[in-house]
């Protein structure tokens, strides 16, 4: 789509299958981050290795804008409901601009608490930097998961973190939904040189509002 600016794609990706090599309750790993990581919950697995890939993008891609997706936690759909895909964020800017990407393009998407301050301490292990899951799983547990990839960042990282949890809005019944793709063509459509993207993008607008533009687009439509 002519993206103007410097694009890194990370896939995190592993073959989740029992062996000799599996992690095991009570597990202690260095992440590339170089944090310690204490397994209580096997099934806190994905996160493990989107630590290390937002790490990456971090520390060897130089990156100013790190956004991870990733089908994260079931406890999304409980928390933004089967439609609305859950962004937690640094950046208020930011928030918003997913929220309005979403109503734009129909990826719908609403925001999670952020508040290290007070729900990194769900992670507290006594022989390691964090657990891999949640103390209590009534305390907002999609946003301390979100929380648990941030902390690889670092919470004083000066870039933008944005994490969408798209566990629910991602699959219809027994089908795929492709959630996702348009809502990122839509957030980044600002950098793109698509001119619709341009249109519905939410960052780097410039004059009228996207959906004016569109208003006004649509009537030159009719016209001609």
């Amino acid at each position: 789509q002519g993206f103007k600016d410097n694009l890194h794609a990370v896939f995190c990706l592993a073959e989740n299958a029992v062996g000799p090599r599996a992690t095991r309750p009570d597990d202690i790993h260095v992440l590339y981050s170089g944090k310690t990581v204490e397994i209580n919950n096997t099934d806190a697995e994905g996160r493990l290795i989107l630590a290390d890939g937002v790490a990456y993008a971090c520390k060897d891609l130089g990156a100013d804008i790190i956004l991870d997706m990733a089908t994260l936690t079931g406890a999304q759909g409980i928390a933004t409901g089967k439609y609305h895909a859950a962004v937690l964020t640094n950046s208020e800017e930011w928030e918003k601009a997913c929220v309005k990407a979403g109503r734009n393009c129909g990826d719908l998407v609403h925001p999670l608490v952020y508040c290290p301050e007070l729900h990194f301490s769900e992670f507290t292990s006594a022989v390691a930097d964090m657990k891999n899951s949640v103390a209590d799983r009534d305390n907002t547990p999609s946003s301390c998961a979100g929380l648990f990839i941030a902390s690889h960042i670092g919470f004083d990282w000066p870039g933008v973190w944005v994490h969408l949890d798209i566990a629910a809005p991602v699959h219809a019944g027994e089908r795929a939904t492709g959630y996702g793709v348009a809502l990122l063509l839509s957030l980044f459509g600002g950098a793109s040189e698509d001119p619709l993207l341009n249109m519905v993008s939410p960052l780097g607008c410039d004059g009228d509002s996207p959906t004016e533009e569109m208003e006004r687009d649509s009537k030159r439509r009719r016209l001609v």
